[in-house]
């Protein structure tokens, strides 16, 4: 199947997996990242393979990256979002939900989540909004996930 893109000038949004700089991507969720610290390389390369990801490229190079869980009929996960922090500023993280949401696989979704600690504002933008009934919804933490043995 042909890849879902967007372009804008130099700036170039693919769900091409093959195009993914899995090396910058691993080091910006393994030790910059608040989420996903120490996350092993091996864990983050199975949540590529089986999600749909969104690599954001300027002029050919990486600068950002999204991964979203989804059956592709009712539900669907935003997951590690991020742009490089010397290209914050020019919008491109807005370009990027932007593209997420516009995905054909995303389209009519009874239910699309995410988890944020400091973009509320960037993901109300786009409709996200705080889930209504939250005690409706439970999860499972495990205080370290990625120190096991």
């Amino acid at each position: 199947m042909k890849p879902y893109e967007v372009k804008a000038g130099d700036l170039l949004i693919s769900d091409d997996q093959q195009l993914l700089d899995c090396a910058l991507i691993h080091e910006f969720l393994a030790t910059r990242s608040y989420w996903a610290k120490g996350l092993p390389l091996a864990t983050m390369n199975r949540s590529i393979e089986n999600s749909l990801c969104f690599g954001v490229y300027l002029a050919g190079r990486q600068i950002g990256f999204a991964r979203v869980v989804t059956d592709s009929a009712t539900f669907a996960w935003l997951a590690d979002v991020f742009i490089v922090e010397e290209q914050r500023g020019h919008g491109y993280s807005k370009q990027l939900v932007a593209a997420v949401q516009a995905h054909p696989q995303l389209q009519g979704l009874r239910r699309f989540l995410l988890g944020t600690a400091d973009a509320h504002g960037l993901y109300r933008q786009f409709g996200f909004a705080s889930i209504k009934h939250i005690e409706r919804f439970m999860e499972i933490c495990p205080q370290n996930p990625y120190n096991c043995a």
